[in-house]
């Protein structure tokens, strides 16, 4: 019986940690009018009841591409982490989804809701690759 459990365990825990590929070409699209003058301002409740208030983008869908390459949309959230590899060293960031937008040619991210004033910035044309994933962190929005 212990053994049933684990294995539907593992197989639980390995199917909610889909991660997504976003091509550069669609990303830029997404991203193509979002700036920091398109954020709205949306309130978040955390796992233990804290409140977050900050600017977010707009995007309600995420269209990136499975695995095998086929084409998927997934709902933004405030657990959606987006992953970006980039320079020739091939480092990586992860940012929170709904707190990133584009400027000046920039990828403009925060990784962190509760140092929100600390941000990074990365030109888009070092990026190799960008994946998206549901951190399955218990966030959501009020509004």
């Amino acid at each position: 019986m212990y053994k049933l459990f684990t294995i539907i365990f593992c197989i639980l825990l390995l199917s909610s940690c889909t991660t997504y590929t976003i091509p550069m070409e669609s990303f830029r699209q997404q991203f193509d009018t979002i700036n920091s003058t398109k954020l709205i301002d949306v309130t978040t409740i955390g796992p233990v009841n804290e409140l977050y208030r900050y600017k977010a983008n707009p995007i309600s869908l995420i269209k990136c591409v499975n695995k095998n390459g086929e084409p998927a949309q997934l709902l933004n959230r405030p657990s959606i982490e987006l992953r970006a590899t980039y320079g020739h060293k091939k480092k990586r960031v992860i940012f929170y989804f709904d707190r990133i937008y584009v400027e000046n040619g920039l990828l403009v991210g925060y990784e962190s809701r509760f140092l929100s004033f600390i941000g990074r910035k990365i030109p888009l044309d070092s990026i190799s690759k960008i994946e998206v994933q549901d951190g399955r962190k218990r966030f959501r929005y009020l509004n």
